[in-house]
């Protein structure tokens, strides 16, 4: 309930259309960690991502990582889509967190690498702070950027208390909290917050207009386009180095 909610994007930038459009014209998906599925009819311009790994919970594992930003990069592509859902396919879980056996077996090098992707990830979807806090029930320090979101969510002191001491939230202490939205009520088939999301994205999708984005996102560049730290910024690719950004 609580992950699935916070997990809910809007994606204001042009895209061309996915090869695979709907649920089930893909036969070689049902066994992928990740699916995307496109829905039709009113509920055209919404599309889910469907985690699908039961076997570990929807652990954050290597091949889960590469298909969740193989499908993002196909999204972000596609100019039909407007409102993006993430959904489980496992019954009672959304995300696991990351996968400790996995990682256990990794260099310190890869492990490195690994969680770099995964800030990169995160960032990308927004919800890096849930992830930490899954992370930290299990004893460990949150990797993916959850100590720097998760305090610009709800303050300092508040944030290193949850890190500190890995509680876990319901989805009603989330709410309350301000790290979700909506909680609701579960349903016998174990997927109402499933059906909130659905609701809330049928609700947004008439308000997300390509050329209105579009035209957004030409007013920002604009304001960024004469800026030291623009310069500054190409500069540093150029030279293969880190930036050096000054705020003007």
């Amino acid at each position: 309930m609580l992950r699935v909610l916070t997990s809910t994007l809007r994606f204001p930038r042009p895209w061309k259309p996915l090869e695979t459009r709907g649920c089930s014209s893909n036969p070689g998906a049902a066994g992928r960690e990740i699916q995307v599925c496109a829905l039709a009819g009113p509920n055209q311009g919404i599309a889910e991502i469907l985690m699908n790994r039961p076997s570990a919970r929807n652990a954050l594992g290597n091949v889960f990582v590469s298909q969740l930003l193989e499908a993002l990069a196909q999204l972000r592509e596609d100019r039909q889509v407007r409102v993006l859902i993430f959904r489980s396919g496992v019954k009672g879980v959304f995300c696991a967190g990351a996968d400790l056996k996995e990682r256990e077996q990794m260099s310190e090098a890869e492990v490195g690498l690994f969680v770099q992707r995964l800030r990169g990830l995160m960032t990308e979807i927004a919800s890096s702070a849930v992830m930490g806090l899954i992370e930290t029930t299990r004893g460990l320090l949150p990797g993916a950027g959850g100590t720097q979101r998760l305090p610009r969510c709800l303050g300092v002191a508040l944030a290193k208390e949850l890190i500190f001491t890995g509680r876990r939230l319901s989805g009603v202490q989330a709410q309350a909290l301000g790290l979700v939205n909506h909680a609701v009520a579960q349903n016998e088939e174990g997927n109402a917050a499933y059906h909130r999301a659905r609701a809330l994205a049928q609700e947004i999708l008439p308000q997300v207009d390509i050329a209105s984005g579009m035209a957004i996102e030409g007013i920002c560049y604009a304001q960024n386009i004469p800026t030291r730290d623009r310069l500054e910024g190409m500069a540093a690719f150029r030279e293969k180095r880190l930036p050096r950004f000054v705020g003007e």
